[in-house]
């Protein structure tokens, strides 16, 4: 549907002032706070990419996401038998086949995301990307992060862009796709919201803002302009199974209770699940563990008492 995008415009100062808004708002504290942390860290896609990834590094990650919060602060907030675990583990396709193999050791069923479709650029044939998409799902990844081809908005194919999307939803089978927009390089608020509009009506389970691999990664502007696109697709279509997800550059546990709270302004409570909403981080679970350790005793913890982070 061309027409829903063809007249877009966007008021930039009225996004960038809404943003500057959000930043002044005041955070919750005591056992809100703790309630929110907890709901933070059951949608975090727990991540590592990097290039130097081992075996025994993935099998950390996953023993830290089925124990993202140290047992005696869980029972200290009486939340130790509520199964508290991170959202997803996300890995690159070579490591997909170490994470499953180890939650399932564990006895766990958190899903494993793997990237692919060319991540982090975008800039490999559409063959391999489909390739690349099918391996990992066919390694055992439930989730599936493309990254869109940004040339592709750039110079405004947007049927182009639909088609590209649209084949590798096809190529994940039964598992979730997340289109990643790699906003900061689209060039305009405007752009934002017609990619978010195409990924959404090619398929897409989940929009993410960034690979966390550019420049400029999730901002509040950026968030807003997604969610108004996301609440706009259900109106128009009355499908509201599509998830946010922003990623890039969130470390702390601030950061991470201001986008549940943006998210519950603009979507409302229904999105604030791992079902609709995710954090894509590799640092942010440290903080949100620190500050719960805080609320429970009183002091920050040492170094070696969060080794796990």
């Amino acid at each position: 549907e061309l027409g829903w995008i063809s007249k877009v415009y966007v008021n930039r100062p009225a996004v960038v002032r809404h943003a500057e808004q959000i930043k002044k708002w005041k955070t919750v504290k005591g056992n809100w706070q703790a309630a929110w942390l907890l709901k933070a860290v059951t949608c975090i896609d727990l991540t590592t990419l990097s290039g130097d990834d081992t075996p025994s590094n993935v099998q950390r990650l996953c023993f830290k996401a089925k124990h993202p919060i140290r047992e005696d602060l869980l029972k200290a907030l009486d939340m130790h038998d509520k199964g508290i675990t991170v959202g997803a583990v996300c890995v690159y396709p070579a490591r997909v086949s170490d994470a499953v193999n180890t939650l399932k050791a564990a006895g766990c069923n958190i899903p494993v995301a793997s990237v692919a479709a060319g991540f982090p650029s975008g800039q490999t044939p559409l063959e391999t990307k489909l390739a690349e998409i099918r391996l990992a799902v066919e390694y055992g990844a439930q989730e599936i992060d493309i990254v869109i081809s940004r040339s592709l908005v750039l110079t405004g194919q947007w049927e182009g862009l639909y088609e590209e999307i649209r084949l590798c939803r096809a190529a994940c089978g039964e598992a979730h796709m997340k289109t990643i927009l790699a906003t900061g390089e689209l060039g305009s608020l405007a752009n934002v919201y017609k990619a978010s509009m195409i990924a959404m009506m090619a398929g897409s389970d989940f929009i993410k803002t960034s690979t966390g691999k550019e420049v400029e990664n999730a901002t509040f502007p950026v968030g807003i302009v997604m969610m108004r696109a996301i609440k706009e697709y259900y109106w128009q279509t009355g499908y509201k199974v599509v998830g946010f997800k922003p990623a890039g550059g969130i470390r702390t546990a601030t950061e991470a209770v201001t986008w549940l709270m943006l998210v519950k302004e603009e979507l409302g409570v229904e999105w604030l699940t791992p079902e609709l909403f995710r954090l894509g981080a590799s640092s942010l679970l440290g903080d949100i563990e620190q500050q719960i350790f805080y609320h429970v005793t009183g002091s920050y913890a040492l170094q070696h008492e969060l080794a796990m982070a």
